[in-house]
């Protein structure tokens, strides 16, 4: 695993849990807004730790923490994500893994394995717009009425994959959230009616508001919601899923 860093305590990345962070190198979106670009752009990738050095901080950790987050980057970029999941299970942790959704085939045997317990996945925006907002070059995004059309086949495969990595983890039995990050101009309050469609069901979902700092392209300007635009996009989320709520 190319682990780039580690956040050695967290209260509020693994619900209910005193935590550590893992954070993965390497991504396969590039959504503009990001704010981890040295996880994320290989030109700005530093130096990794060795997966003993890793083990070794966590086997040392054991009774004070209860809990690993898993994230990125996007963590099943790697092959050996699952088999890391188990050893890190096996040292006696409970396991987060934030994902972006786009390898479903991993999500799918990570969730048979049976060693992780809550998984978080992002979703970035309705369909019609995931792929204009995945792409930091897309300093504009408009909707299409059919997220399939004029679509490429490698983007159309994507959005096959983000619809059954959603299926996968509701259908799971494991405990779960999804998740938006919203600012302009990659965003509006009537996507939040295709969102609630997409994930229709599903237990919670959190809406996140961007915040000014680091990202991937400094050339678009962003902003955040406002309050009364996030109040919006909250009620119409309660209209499809259990728990919605701003964080």
């Amino acid at each position: 695993m190319k682990i780039a860093g580690i956040q050695k305590l967290t209260l509020v990345d693994f619900p209910g849990h005193v935590a550590a962070t893992l954070f993965t190198q390497g991504c396969s979106f590039r959504c503009g807004f990001c704010h981890n670009p040295e996880l994320v752009l290989p030109e700005k990738f530093e130096g990794l730790l060795l997966e003993g050095e890793v083990f070794e901080f966590l086997e040392a950790r054991y009774g004070k923490l209860t809990g690993i987050c898993l994230t990125g980057g996007e963590p099943l970029l790697q092959p050996d994500a699952g088999k890391f999941i188990s050893h890190m299970k096996a040292l006696g942790f409970d396991v987060k893994l934030d994902t972006n959704g786009s390898f479903p085939d991993r999500l799918e045997q990570i969730i048979k394995d049976g060693d992780v317990d809550y998984i978080a996945m992002d979703i970035k925006n309705s369909l019609n717009k995931y792929v204009q907002t995945i792409s930091s070059q897309k300093s504009k995004v408009k909707s299409q009425k059919n997220c399939h059309s004029g679509l490429d086949p490698e983007s159309r495969l994507l959005i096959k994959s983000i619809q059954r990595s959603i299926q996968l983890i509701i259908s799971s039995g494991i405990d779960y959230e999804f998740r938006t990050t919203v600012c302009h101009p990659y965003h509006e309050v009537a996507d939040f009616e295709d969102i609630g469609k997409l994930i229709q069901g599903a237990k919670r979902y959190f809406i996140q508001n961007y915040q000014d700092s680091k990202r991937i392209n400094e050339s678009i300007e962003y902003s955040a919601f406002t309050d009364k635009e996030l109040n919006e996009a909250n009620k119409i989320m309660k209209k499809y899923v259990k728990e919605s709520e701003v964080r």
